[in-house]
């Protein structure tokens, strides 16, 4: 973040723009959190491409994707994806096993957010073998995620349709935690919505308040609340149960 006369250093690591810290937990109604690279610590699909000898060339998708510096999320993704064509079915759950890991902070604040009584949700421009996991793991309420297309035990370099679009981007997390608050009965400014790429910033716009995990600069500089070090938990000293 830059300099603004609204910024603040609440602790080290630890700053607020625009908002009077600390709020209570109790006014907001949803907690909305991505999961690569917020909730989780790695990007799912960079995980599997190292099982197809191609981490490299899609973790460097990935990351210009997540800065903001490729404007086609879905474009991005498919380019990702189909050079996953021929991966072992089986390889998602090693990943699942063996990579991916919580983010320090995440149990603990998606736990004091239900006690508060909040609704909890996960979007995610990942995949619904991890993010259905995840939300089994942590008890959350509401996910949205893409599914990798699957055939003859392999994965095919494709994604499935699904009802309600084709790709898990920033315009469909913006629309569903829009419509997951509606159908909550309750004002998007109610809403916290925490990320860390490119693709968070329309559901970060959309919420009442905005939180930057160990995020990509754009992302930084667009949040009420940059937690730069330390775990996701940290914001329970800005937002107070």
């Amino acid at each position: 973040m830059s300099s603004d006369a609204g910024e603040r250093e609440i602790a080290p690591g630890l700053v607020v723009r625009g908002i009077a810290a600390p709020l209570r937990l109790a006014d907001f109604g949803l907690a909305a959190f991505d999961m690569d690279s917020t909730l989780i610590s790695i990007e799912c699909v960079d995980e599997i491409a190292a099982a197809a000898g191609k981490k490299a060339e899609v973790a460097a998708i990935t990351e210009a994707a997540m800065r903001g510096e490729i404007a086609d999320y879905k474009e991005s993704l498919r380019r990702r994806v189909a050079l996953l064509r021929g991966v072992p079915a089986d390889a998602l759950q090693t990943v699942y096993d063996t990579r991916l890991r919580l983010n320090p902070g995440a149990e603990r604040l998606v736990a004091t957010c239900k006690s508060a009584g909040l609704k909890t949700l996960l979007v995610s421009g990942g995949f619904t073998f991890f993010s259905d996991r995840v939300r089994d793991r942590l008890g959350i309420d509401f996910t949205r995620s893409n599914v990798l297309e699957i055939a003859d035990g392999a994965l095919t370099g494709r994604m499935v349709d699904q009802p309600w679009g084709d790709i898990c981007d920033g315009t469909e997390k913006r629309r569903m935690l829009l419509e997951t608050c509606a159908a909550l009965g309750i004002e998007p400014q109610r809403a916290i919505a925490i990320g860390d790429g490119a693709n968070d910033l329309p559901m970060m716009a959309a919420a009442g308040l905005s939180v930057a995990y160990h995020a990509k600069p754009r992302v930084r500089a667009a949040a009420a609340v940059a937690i730069d070090s330390g775990g996701l938990d940290r914001l329970l000293d800005v937002v107070r149960a």
